[in-house]
């Protein structure tokens, strides 16, 4: 007996010399999820724990506790999504909370299609101290300032291009070309993703092929990326892709198209050349992919009907221009004649908005045919004499798509998405909303129109699509995957009721479904209600040289 309590007592001190190991208390667990770790392998349903910033656990945890739990029972919980094509950086700049694409599930926005926030010249020195000139700069900005998602960009090549020619047309010297590339050198050391291009528009299609090689080739070193909106998606869409291939080559850099699509139906029958153009490519060893969003509408101005000459110098000069009798009518032959290829028919062009209330209140969601018959001159002349008198580009929707192509495209394995628009704050009232449906609704409707209506991916697929897809074209560590010691971005929605609310008719709607969305461990979105925390960070590319 006296050797019994002598073995107790030696127990009772080595229980407080070395008290038993407390399971780990995490910040969160989402517990009974189905669980699709962004792989494209089939779901699994697991509970998902969260400590700091990152994804400490997947499993059975119920043994296991957290400040805070979720029940996701009946949930689809995904890796946050990537928005490949966003232009939300000015929106973000504004009040930083990203409604629209934060209720679609999108934790990380990456922008730099042509344009990006950096270099940029500013009138003023006091402009330039208060806000930025370079996208180090911008970066450094948007950190003081806060942010929900994440953000990333690519070093816009129509930035870079203006900083040092302005709109001019022509080639820059070899004195220009050198400080462009330093520019360039200067982006990626600051975190640029790489090089992005716009050459469908002035002054970007100015650039020769050369040109964009000698920049893409500084990117090369750095381990970046060649992203590009190619110069035709329509009638010379297959030497587009041409010089895609090529730049790619000749520049031993990665690429990727923006927005991959076929424009007009006369083009319509190039899709199978296109792809096999592009899986020829892909085949021979050459690193090609693209992105889309899911409308058959683009949208852009309706200066994208003028021939890019008349642009060259800016829209004071372009105006001056087509004021000059003998300008005008070239423009008005070229117009006639197909010049460029957007000049297509003006019944499937749509009139958006206008600087001028009064046109706004008469031509606003009609055709280009509808308001010609008003203003009473032939579409092209209308076209000319409105964005003269308005003095601005008059955003517009093309419809030039065909639905089964969009269908065809997104089956492809390597097409990511991107919503090709800003990302708003309805609640705030203050920004210059999209006119455009994708800007709301590109996600969800992949997830709801696609996967869950017409089945054209499985959901598993279309999630890979949007999360681990972009994030290894883009070479970013830790994100795009559900995985034990990733970041915690995660998009948790039912599948069974996410979709787009927004219509071109009524394009500034939120999407639904999404319930709760999670950003470096942060919730940014409870119950369907965002948060209004700011957890976001900066991504920074390859290249990146901390300071």
């Amino acid at each position: 007996m006296r050797f019994f309590f002598l073995f107790l007592a030696f127990l009772i001190i080595l229980s407080v010399v070395f008290p038993a190991k407390r399971p780990l208390q995490y910040d969160f667990i989402i517990r009974h999820g189905m669980v699709y770790d962004g792989s494209g392998s089939q779901p699994f349903v697991a509970d998902v724990a969260i400590l700091g910033d990152s994804i400490a656990a997947i499993g059975d945890l119920k043994k296991h506790e957290a400040k805070k739990e979720l029940n996701a029972e009946g949930l689809a919980v995904a890796p946050g999504f990537i928005n490949m094509l966003s232009f939300a950086d000015e929106n973000l700049a504004q009040d930083g909370y990203s409604v629209s694409d934060i209720k679609q599930g999108v934790t990380l926005e990456v922008f730099g299609e042509g344009f990006s926030p950096g270099p940029v010249r500013r009138k003023t020195q006091r402009e330039a101290d208060s806000l930025w000139t370079t996208l180090g700069g911008y970066f450094d900005y948007m950190e003081r300032k806060g942010i929900t998602p994440n953000i990333a960009s690519f070093l816009g090549a129509t930035s870079v291009r203006i900083h040092e020619l302005g709109f001019s047309d022509g080639s820059p010297t070899p004195e220009q070309l050198q400080r462009m590339e330093t520019l360039v050198q200067q982006g990626m050391e600051e975190g640029a993703m790489g090089l992005g291009t716009s050459l469908i528009y002035a002054p970007a299609t100015y650039a020769s092929t050369e040109e964009l090689i000698a920049l893409a080739k500084v990117v090369s070193r750095y381990g970046g990326r060649y992203i590009t909106h190619m110069r035709s998606e329509g009638d010379f869409i297959i030497a587009a892709l041409d010089e895609t291939i090529r730049i790619s080559k000749e520049a031993k850099i990665p690429a990727e198209i923006y927005h991959l699509k076929l424009n007009l139906p006369r083009n319509w029958n190039k899709v199978d050349s296109v792809l096999q153009k592009i899986d020829s490519a892909r085949n021979a060893g050459i690193p090609l992919t693209a992105n889309m969003y899911p409308y058959t509408a683009s949208g852009t101005g309706l200066n994208s009907r003028l021939p890019t000459w008349v642009q060259e110098g800016g829209a004071v000069m372009m105006r001056k221009r087509m004021r000059d009798p003998v300008l005008r009518k070239r423009v008005l032959y070229e117009m006639q004649e197909g010049i460029p290829a957007k000049n297509s028919d003006p019944d499937k062009v749509v009139l958006m908005r206008f600087r001028l209330e009064g046109f706004n209140n008469l031509f606003k969601g009609k055709t280009l045919s509808e308001a010609a018959k008003i203003y009473g001159k032939d579409p092209d002349e209308t076209a000319i004499d409105l964005i003269i008198k308005d003095k601005s580009r008059i955003e517009s929707l093309y419809f030039q798509q065909s639905e089964d192509i969009v269908r065809t495209i997104m089956q492809q394995p390597y097409v990511s998405f991107g919503s090709d628009g800003g990302s708003y704050s309805l609640e705030t009232g203050n920004q210059s909303l999209a006119d455009h449906p994708r800007a709301f609704g590109t996600f969800a409707r992949v997830l709801g129109k696609y996967v869950r209506e017409e089945k054209i991916l499985s959901l598993q697929e279309a999630i890979r699509r949007m999360t681990s897809l972009p994030a290894s074209n883009l070479n970013i560590a830790r994100r795009g995957k559900l995985a034990p010691g990733y970041f915690a971005d995660l998009a948790i929605f039912d599948p069974g009721s996410v979709r787009d609310m927004a219509t071109y008719e009524d394009p500034h709607q939120y999407s639904v479904g999404m319930v709760h969305v999670f950003v470096n461990g942060v919730q940014v979105l409870h119950r369907r209600s965002h948060t209004y925390a700011k957890p976001g960070r900066i991504i920074r590319g390859p290249g990146w040289v901390s300071k």
